[in-house]
């Protein structure tokens, strides 16, 4: 299969290496994947904070770079939930403004359906939990919220965590719990973000793992925040880079 990566705006900037991990499990699987140059932001959080006209050229851009695409895969749940929840939304009222645009609200329907979050893509799309990966570490997995709640990934991530070899994977109490980051959240209302997060890394801390994982970059770096500030110890990986990891490679 073709699969066309996109990549979550912070990641590009500030975590490239969950891409290439993600180019890495898929191209073990056997799969090409392209990644178009011309992608951008989602848009997610233009439109959470009010500004949902600016919002919208970026997802005719996100039609328009991915509308052949076989696939869509992207690292991200709290992109595929803005996709998924609000792309159907702002297209809809622009049609309903102006009828011009209802060839973008019929795209935008042909596409959804092929756009996967990457754990979400192998396990449901792919059906494979065994990646082949090997990961000599004591683990916990982290669920954020948009996983959880908007998409649905239940399982999944652990399946895929699970059949690590070499891996100690620990749960982590209030599974359910948010972080405390959501976005601008942690910012507007950063005294109660900053109580979330320290229940989050308390209960981290309580399973002693070396590595906490999730499957986005946004709540792995609040949690890394914190973490790198109190000397724990504990590093934060994206789950792409722990499926990445091979018999021999080091992490």
């Amino acid at each position: 299969m073709r699969v066309s990566l996109f990549i979550a705006c912070y990641n590009d900037m500030m975590f490239p290496e969950t891409g290439r991990a993600v180019v890495r499990v898929l191209e073990r699987l056997g799969h090409t994947v392209d990644f178009p140059l011309g992608q951008t932001c989602c848009g997610q959080m233009h439109y959470n904070t009010g500004y949902q006209a600016e919002a919208v050229p970026l997802l005719e851009r996100f039609v328009a770079q991915f509308r052949d695409a076989e696939a869509v895969v992207v690292p991200s749940s709290s992109c595929v939930a803005m996709m998924r929840e609000h792309y159907p939304l702002m297209a809809g009222e622009l049609a309903a403004k102006e009828p011009k645009h209802s060839a973008l609200a019929r795209e935008v329907e042909s596409l959804l359906p092929r756009v996967w979050e990457f754990s979400e893509f192998i396990t449901q799309k792919l059906g494979i939990e065994d990646v082949g990966a090997t990961f000599p570490h004591r683990v916990t997995y982290h669920a954020s919220c948009h996983g959880l709640r908007s998409l649905g990934l239940g399982e999944g991530p652990m399946k895929l965590l699970k059949a690590v070899k070499g891996i100690d994977l620990v749960p982590l109490a209030g599974l359910e719990q948010c972080c405390g980051f959501g976005g601008t959240f942690a910012i507007k209302n950063a005294a109660v973000s900053s109580a979330m997060l320290s229940e989050k890394t308390t209960a981290i801390l309580n399973t002693r793992a070396e590595v906490c994982t999730a499957c986005d970059n946004s709540c792995l770096m609040h949690l890394q925040g914190a973490l790198h500030r109190q000397r724990t110890g504990v590093r934060t990986l994206h789950l792409a880079e722990i499926l990445a990891c091979r018999a021999g490679e080091t992490q």
